[in-house]
């Protein structure tokens, strides 16, 4: 069974592997046996095999950032699409419509340019799975957060379109979608304590998740163990999407 987690031999890119759970994720997936090409505006901040400064909302930058994985690693098997935008607490009257784009931009924009350029890669490679980080407020709403309920809305269905585009390719196409995280977006309630209080309750195990929880339903999706599991979206939320 263990074997199923393997990603031995195995080449990915995360991006937004500078923040609490891309970085969990590009640590998993190493320790399963990888090589990981990290992608983030911050590439100092990256521990992967290959650190790469990028703007996943260029379509130039998000074609050289794969280009370069490949001509590093000689293949590719896993896209995980991790970056995300900082998003303007705001209702539709409040937000305007450069900031809708932005979050639009990184969010959805992000995934389909990193997508677009790796998915040949990837069916040259005989097939292999790709990832996009969604979020319980993908199929739900709250206040205050119009653009990356809908952004992540839009990547759950994405998932469903692409898996059903390249089944063919034999690649896996699923969401990942965490509750809150303590990483340091949560630092927006101004202390991870103040975070844990005001969050913690809206979860059936009354806490918030750790990146680690996250990167740990990633690597089950890379790998061989999610064989049978494509144009899914696999809630990681602590409960809740059940309250």
């Amino acid at each position: 069974m263990a074997d199923k987690f393997s990603l031995q031999g195995k080449c990915a890119i995360v991006t937004g592997a500078a923040g609490g759970i891309g970085g969990a994720i590009v640590r998993a997936f190493r320790d399963a046996g990888a090589k990981v090409a990290g992608v983030d505006l911050d590439a100092a901040k990256m521990r992967a095999d290959l650190a790469i400064g990028c703007d996943v909302s260029s379509e130039s930058e998000t074609r050289q950032a794969v280009e370069r994985a490949v001509q590093a690693f000689g293949a590719l098997h896993v896209l995980v699409n991790a970056a995300a935008t900082r998003d303007p607490t705001a209702s539709v009257t409040e937000l305007d419509l450069a900031a809708w784009n932005r979050v639009f931009a990184v969010n959805v924009g992000g995934a389909y340019l990193m997508s677009r350029w790796a998915i040949p890669h990837i069916a040259r490679a005989g097939g292999g799975s790709i990832i996009h980080i969604a979020s319980q407020l993908g199929t739900v709403g709250t206040a205050g957060r119009v653009a990356y309920c809908a952004t992540k809305g839009a990547l759950i269905t994405m998932a469903k379109a692409m898996a059903v585009d390249h089944a063919a390719q034999k690649i896996r196409v699923n969401t990942l979608s965490p509750g809150a995280v303590e990483t340091e977006r949560m630092l927006r309630f101004g202390t991870m304590e103040k975070a844990r209080e005001v969050l913690g309750p809206k979860h059936l195990v009354n806490r918030l998740g750790q990146p680690e929880e996250i990167a740990a339903a990633a690597l089950f999706l890379a790998a061989d163990a999610a064989s049978f599991m494509t144009g899914a979206n696999l809630l990681v939320d602590g409960g809740y999407n059940a309250i």
